[in-house]
């Protein structure tokens, strides 16, 4: 079996892809390594937030290089999981058939936060460290179904 056919492919889907999603391929390119193939997309994506890279860079996680995608984009692959990140990316989602499997993990959405800068960053922040809690989870849950 060939590394490309070993690693698991992953797709994390919110509204805009804009923030969570971005966070969520950021720390599972980080702490999965090799082990994945990993993507983001949005139902109606626009730009990154520049306080997702600022927060992420904090986490000395660089996301400043991904960019905003179209969950049109992705319906023809194949994933093991398609995991959304938010409730209304859960409502909106379009069905992916060749999913293996479909997770639903909901944050709050750090790009609602009202308030001056130092207010929303706090946000972030939160946001950030709950994804990367979750991300980690999902990699030791990948990682013990291995050794099995």
């Amino acid at each position: 079996m060939s590394t490309e056919r070993s690693k698991q492919r992953v797709l994390f889907l919110c509204t805009g892809n804009s923030c969570r999603s971005q966070m969520a391929e950021g720390f599972l390119r980080e702490f999965g390594g090799d082990a994945f193939e990993v993507a983001s997309a949005g139902v109606d994506p626009i730009r990154i937030n520049p306080l997702a890279i600022r927060v992420m860079a904090e986490a000395a996680v660089d996301i400043s290089g991904q960019y905003s995608k179209s969950v049109d984009e992705m319906t023809a692959g194949h994933f093991d999981y398609v995991i959304t990140v938010c409730d209304r990316a859960r409502e909106a989602c379009p069905v992916f058939p060749r999913a293996a499997r479909s997770l639903h993990w909901s944050f709050d959405d750090p790009a609602e936060a009202p308030g001056a800068e130092e207010d929303r960053l706090i946000v972030f922040r939160r946001v950030r460290d709950e994804v990367s809690a979750q991300v980690r989870r999902f990699v030791s849950k990948i990682d013990r179904q291995r050794n099995v």
